[in-house]
This record gives C-alpha cells, sequence and structure tokens, in this order.
C-alpha cells in the first residue's frame, strides 16, 4: 500500500487555515515556524515530525510512519513546495493537496498586477542561472522567490553591474500576515543599498523610462571587445564565431566548454543567444579573467563560469560535464587538451576546433598541420570525425573548422 501525504498549504498566518473534516487520525509535519502556527488546531497529543535539512532523515521518519502524514507548507505546495520534495523522494505516494495562493500571487494582488504573463525564478538554495537567462532574454516581468543570499538588494546589484537598469521592483515581506506585511516599490539603484525583511519575494518590471537594454547583436563586431594587448588576432572572428557556434549545435545543449577563451567572445556569444547553456571557459593566461569580466559586462552576458588555469593540470570534477567543447586555444598541446576533454564530453556532444589552413602559410618556419594532430588524435579517442569546413575572410588566413562527435 502506498504512502498517503495530505499536505496543506497556508499563509505565514493561522487565520483562515483548516484541517480537512475527513482528516483520519494522522502524524503531523512542517517547519517549526509552521507548527507555531498550527499547534492549537491539531488533536491533543498529535505526532509532530521537523521539516529539516538533511531532508533524508526527515524522510526516513516518514518511512516508519504507518498512518497518512499531514504536511503543513507554504502557499501552494506544488509551487516550488514540498509536494514536489514528495513526489520525486516517495514516486508511487498518494498525495492530495490543499493549496494556498504562493507569495508571488499574493505580492501581484497586493499590486493588482496581471501575472499570467510573468516568468518565475527561484533563487532560493539554487544559483543565478535561471535568473541570468530571464534577464537575456528581455522578459518583461519576472517573478523571483528569494533566500539570505540571493535578497532583493543583491537582484538589484547584480543587474546593475551587468547593464539591466529598466526594471522597476516590487518586494513584498511578510504577506499575509496582519501586522508585518510591507510591499514597496523602488528603483533598482535604490533597492541595491536598502535591506528588507524575510520571508520576502519580489517582482520586477520592464519600463521603457527606466533606462534601456540594447538588443543582442548576431555576430558581435570584434572591434567592440576589449582584446589581449589590443591583438587584432587574438579573436575568433564574428563570421568564424557564428559558423563555430553552429557547429557546436547549442541550440540542442546543455553545458559548453570553451577552453582557452582569451578574449571571451566565442563564451558570450554562445551565453547572449543560447541562454538555458551553462557555459564553463577555461584560459591560462591571467589577463583572461579581466577581459571576461570586461567583455560580459559591455555585452550584458551574466552567469558565464571563468576559470583562470592550465586546464591539463586542473581538477574539472566540480564543472558541469559538458555536450559541446570548443578548443580556443592549446599552447601546443592539442592532444593532451583533446584527450582530457574528450573524457568528460557526454555521449553525443561534439568537439569544435578552429585551425589555419595550413596551405596558405607560406613560412615553412611557422607552418604547423594542426588539422591532422586533430584528426589522429580524435580517432585514437574514439571519436567520430565530420566534414570540416573551410572559411575565407578578408586577408585573414583561410580558416578550418574541424568537429568531431563522441558516440
Amino acid at each position: 500500500m502506498s504512502k498517503r501525504f495530505i499536505v496543506i498549504g497556508m499563509p505565514d498566518v493561522s487565520k483562515g487555515v483548516t484541517l480537512p473534516e475527513t482528516l483520519p487520525d494522522a502524524v503531523f509535519s512542517g517547519g517549526r515556524r509552521h507548527h507555531e502556527l498550527v499547534k492549537d488546531l491539531l488533536p491533543a497529543g498529535a505526532k509532530w515530525i521537523d521539516i529539516t535539512v538533511p531532508l533524508n532523515d526527515v524522510f526516513a521518519q516518514y518511512a516508519q510512519i504507518e498512518k497518512p502524514i499531514v504536511v503543513f507548507a507554504s502557499g501552494d505546495p506544488l509551487f516550488f513546495g514540498f509536494a514536489n520534495t514528495i513526489r520525486r523522494e516517495i514516486p508511487d505516494a498518494e498525495i492530495q493537496v490543499f493549496p494556498s495562493f504562493n507569495s508571488l500571487q499574493m505580492l501581484a494582488h497586493r499590486l493588482v498586477m496581471p501575472y499570467h504573463d510573468m516568468t518565475i525564478v527561484s533563487l532560493t538554495g539554487r544559483p543565478w542561472h535561471e535568473f541570468d537567462r530571464a534577464l537575456i532574454e528581455r522578459r518583461q516581468k519576472i517573478g523571483v522567490l528569494t533566500d539570505g543570499e540571493h535578497t532583493p538588494a543583491a537582484i538589484a546589484q547584480r543587474m546593475l553591474k551587468y547593464g539591466y537598469n529598466n526594471y522597476r521592483m516590487s518586494i513584498g515581506e511578510h504577506l499575509g500576515s496582519e501586522t508585518e506585511e510591507r510591499v514597496t516599490t523602488l528603483t533598482l539603484e535604490e533597492v541595491a543599498h536598502h535591506s528588507f525583511q524575510r520571508p520576502n519575494c519580489l517582482i520586477l518590471e520592464m519600463h521603457s523610462d527606466h533606462g534601456s537594454v540594447a538588443s543582442k547583436p548576431l555576430g558581435i563586431p570584434d572591434n567592440q571587445f576589449a582584446l589581449l594587448d589590443g591583438r587584432e588576432k587574438m579573436i575568433t572572428k564574428a563570421p568564424v564565431r557564428l559558423l563555430t557556434l553552429a557547429a557546436l549545435e547549442l541550440q540542442n545543449r546543455q553545458s559548453l566548454w570553451d577552453i582557452g577563451f582569451c578574449t571571451g567572445s566565442v563564451s558570450i556569444e554562445a551565453k547572449l543567444h543560447f541562454p538555458h547553456l551553462h557555459v564553463t571557459a577555461f584560459e591560462i593566461r591571467e589577463e583572461g579573467k579581466q577581459l571576461m569580466e570586461m567583455n560580459s559586462h559591455r555585452f550584458k552576458a551574466p552567469g558565464i563560469t571563468s576559470i583562470i588555469a592550465d586546464f591539463i593540470e586542473i581538477p574539472i570534477d566540480d564543472c558541469i560535464p559538458p555536450d559541446a567543447v570548443f578548443i580556443g586555444g592549446h599552447g601546443g598541446r592539442l592532444q593532451e587538451m583533446m584527450a582530457k576533454a574528450a573524457n568528460a564530453l557526454l555521449p553525443g556532444g561534439v568537439m569544435v576546433y578552429n585551425c589555419v589552413d595550413p596551405k596558405s602559410i607560406t613560412d615553412e618556419r611557422i607552418r604547423t598541420d594542426s588539422q591532422q594532430v586533430f584528426e589522429m588524435a580524435a580517432c585514437e579517442l574514439g571519436l567520430v570525425l565530420e566534414e570540416p569546413m573551410r572559411v575565407a575572410i578578408n586577408d585573414y588566413h583561410p580558416i578550418i573548422i574541424l568537429k568531431a562527435r563522441k558516440s
């Protein structure tokens, strides 16, 4: 027989909370804050299980219970809530939900703001990734669940840092409380230096009178990037860059590694046009850190993880495994770099490398056939080579875009 849960959503006040009339003899559970709110409603001598981390301990206690379990949760338990956790941990559980308004619904109601078109992002115990994606996608209305790290001030500071200054922020504090509820609408500049009581949530609404964020260009002009020592040749040229992104099939990928990022042009162009991507960029030169910061801020591309180190020497276990790898620089160790990247590359993933066509170089002293090195290494690593593409731009040496796929 599957375990039965009755999950009751509630605001941050006990007023209005009622137990189902047909509630059987049960065990009760919830956060300590919920217990304080509902303890007077519980049957005398009722058993209560606190929901605290680690959750494994909580579910271990649930496993010992044969009675139905009544769980109190905030708002709508299916809205980034505990009912989802139960479904994940006990897939065959029988779950009955009695929802209340979630906090973002309550805030929209206070603002008399339609919210059917709102993009929802939870930063509660989560990284910035989905929030950055919403910004890059120029979402008009963004509802955000906050936590102690991702506060309204921290969110405003991040938005201003990357040039997303054309939003107003409305913050709801202690929503549902008869005595502590407060709703405030401010500019990002005002929020950035203001503290708010928790719990809180916020809604961002784009307004043209608060500045503007330029549209995303398709193929950022090379001369708009901050360059390494001003060297124009140390960048993947815009036309080659776009063809490289196409070869990487980024519309179907989740994680891109850009090895030898230099100016960050490939990472930035990838993040802007495929904001769902997790982008991890590696560069051995210390100057790369400042270049990535300057260029990612300049082109409004938050969320790129840059690592300054020798790719071959550093541990990569903590990096999100890639299903796309671009090798932009190898320092004469292409074969070693490919071996390490291929080992991490997910099945079905692709590896792309651009090299100068050796046939176009007349000076025998500097001619290297890195195409042959790439193709030989790919075969040794069990990668399947695809048809190379030769690209010629203005007076630059022709570039060959090489691609291999992991089966």
